[in-house]
């Protein structure tokens, strides 16, 4: 596995993410204050894809600078704030998550168990018994 890689597309991923979230914040703020405006962006949004972040904003940019440079500047603040938590944030989550799906697993799994062994006893017999009926007839 290459870390380097993984890093710099996770970092690309967090990133169009951060500007996903500063597009919204800017719509609510908008919506407020220029409802307009807020009308516009959310037209552009809709024909614009937010997946990539960085080709949005270059798009934001030719359009309508402006407002682009406002989002870039909330992006920028929210990943100040964010950033700071994230690496212990997601480290942790992933480790309860992990803890939670093999529980999950695990539970399943003894279940599937214990139903074959139900399902025995109620033919009244047990693994052992079955090899000795066949062996006394």
């Amino acid at each position: 596995m290459d870390l380097k890689q993984a890093a710099k597309d996770t970092a690309k991923v967090l990133t169009s993410y951060l500007t996903f979230q500063a597009v919204k914040t800017v719509l609510n703020q908008l919506r407020e204050t220029d409802p307009p405006r807020a009308f516009w962006l959310n037209a552009f949004s809709s024909k614009e894809t937010l997946q990539d972040g960085e080709a949005y904003l270059d798009a934001l940019l030719r359009e309508n600078a402006d407002l682009a440079i406002r989002i870039m500047t909330v992006r920028q603040t929210i990943a100040e704030e964010v950033c700071e938590f994230l690496p212990e944030m997601v480290t942790t989550g992933i480790q309860r998550a992990n803890m939670e799906h093999r529980r999950c697993h695990l539970e399943r799994i003894t279940q599937m168990g214990s139903a074959e062994l139900a399902a025995e006893s109620e033919l009244g017999q047990s693994p052992d018994s079955s090899s000795e009926s066949s062996s006394s007839s």
